[in-house]
């Protein structure tokens, strides 16, 4: 008899029963397949099925109007470079964990892949500039369960072990180079912050950290949130994509030391672009019906479309170096993102956006000092100030509405519309609870 191909290696991973394989979708939630290990080089080679219509479930569970309906087929081709060992912990068995691209049966992308999208512009980025994206996510994240303590305290901060030095050991065996674990502003707001890497892999672990997070979170007793605002009338959660360049001779292609804030003329033509299609990028990396209830003046997230020094208020910060090594350490800050985004997608289209910045000659924005008052920054744009608003704003903007394959535009504000209609009528409260539920 034949042997069956899935039984080439048995013993292959004796340390973990099964593999999971998945992408983020457009709810960021992170959905896909597992397999027994003793298929893990079956898995690796031909990928497992998947279903177009996926990309339109809600993150409520329903799946949005799509132009795909039953049919079609995909495969989810894991990444082995992804690889993510979770151990076995108590009587919790261990599994491995690999992030996929969503290909067409035959293997070819499929353009409605959002890891693909970010892929692209990643590649077109570094072709037309010469330059390589480093980037890094901030992630802020609530801790159910957990004692109230000062903010910032050593006590709030030891309060959450073993949760704390377990999170940054497993992502230390991980690879993921953590840099800081601290305890946030909020009540029993957590934050944790990894180094910085190049642009596709910083976005893949951003969609791991989360998973990594609530996993043990839930395996210590707790229960790990990410949704912008968890409480109302609390601190909101928010993502923070810091982005570097590098030119072929590894010089920081971001940093100018005689131009305003110290931002190189890339760097500036970069955030003129991004500030110009400010309304519709926000309906991407602000993507729940409760992100723009966070995105107000005075909460520190983003208070309007402007570039500044050093101001938290901003949708674009300039973080400065210090030391001999300034010039390297200078990166931009976006800070109108949350973890219901999609990190593929929300990294893709700011790249996108800012590389048009460059591209048209977008006139230079005002780098504001870190001196300008709530008086003088009143001439900012605002952000949007609902969802609905954001959603309207990305469909009449041709051009962000351009980075993305129609079926995957047409598809997003499907799934996005879908999930303000699930809150419709629910006051602000209560949508926020509804969202906390999920994320």
């Amino acid at each position: 008899m034949t042997p069956s191909p899935y039984q080439e290696n048995p013993a292959m991973n004796a340390a973990v029963p099964t593999v999971f394989t998945a992408t983020c979708d457009l709810a960021a939630q992170f959905r896909g397949r597992a397999v027994p290990a003793s298929r893990e080089e079956a898995l690796l080679r031909g990928g497992t099925g998947w279903v177009p219509a996926d990309l339109a479930i809600t993150c409520f569970g329903p799946i949005a109007d799509n132009v795909f309906g039953s049919t079609g087929d995909l495969r989810l081709m894991p990444d082995p470079a992804t690889r993510v060992d979770i151990p076995a912990d108590g009587d919790i068995p261990g599994t491995r964990l690999y992030l996929a691209d969503q290909t067409l049966p035959d293997g070819t992308p499929w353009q409605c892949c959002p890891r693909r999208f970010l892929a692209s512009a990643v590649e077109e980025f570094g072709a037309e500039l010469g330059v390589t994206v480093i980037a890094s996510f901030e992630h802020e994240f609530t801790l159910t369960g957990m004692p109230s303590g000062p903010s910032f305290s050593f006590e709030k901060y030891r309060s959450a072990e073993p949760f704390g030095t377990d999170l940054v050991t497993l992502l230390e065996q991980a690879g993921f180079a953590p840099e800081t674990w601290l305890p946030e502003y909020g009540d029993a707001q957590y934050e944790i912050t990894l180094s910085p890497v190049e642009a596709r892999v910083a976005a893949d672990r951003a969609v791991l950290l989360r998973e990594l997070v609530r996993d043990l979170a839930r395996r210590r007793g707790l229960r790990a949130c990410f949704a912008p605002l968890p409480d109302l009338e609390g601190s909101g959660n928010g993502v923070h994509i810091h982005l570097s360049f590098y030119d072929a001779d590894g010089n920081p292609a971001l940093h100018d030391p005689s131009r305003p804030g110290g931002l190189s003329e890339m760097g500036t033509g970069f955030s003129a672009g991004i500030l110009r299609h400010a309304p519709a990028l926000t309906a991407v990396t602000a993507a729940s019906p409760v992100s723009f209830l966070r995105l107000t003046p005075h909460r520190w997230s983003a208070g309007g479309a402007f570039l500044a020094e050093r101001n938290r208020e901003a949708m674009l910060r300039i973080c400065p170096g210090t030391g001999p090594d300034a010039g390297a350490q200078l990166n931009l800050e976006y800070r109108a993102a949350d973890a219901t985004a999609n990190p593929w997608l929300a990294l893709g289209v700011l790249l996108r956006a800012g590389l048009e910045g460059i591209r048209r000659g977008y006139p230079e924005p005002v780098v504001w000092p870190e001196s300008a008052t709530e008086a003088d920054l009143v001439v900012v744009p605002p952000l949007p100030k609902t969802q609905e608003e954001a959603l309207n704003e990305l469909e009449r903007d041709e051009v962000v509405g351009g980075f993305l394959a129609p079926d995957l535009l047409h598809t997003y504000l499907s799934v996005k519309r879908a999930e303000l209609n699930t809150l419709a009528g629910l006051d602000d409260a209560e949508r926020c609870r509804r969202m906390a539920d999920v994320h």
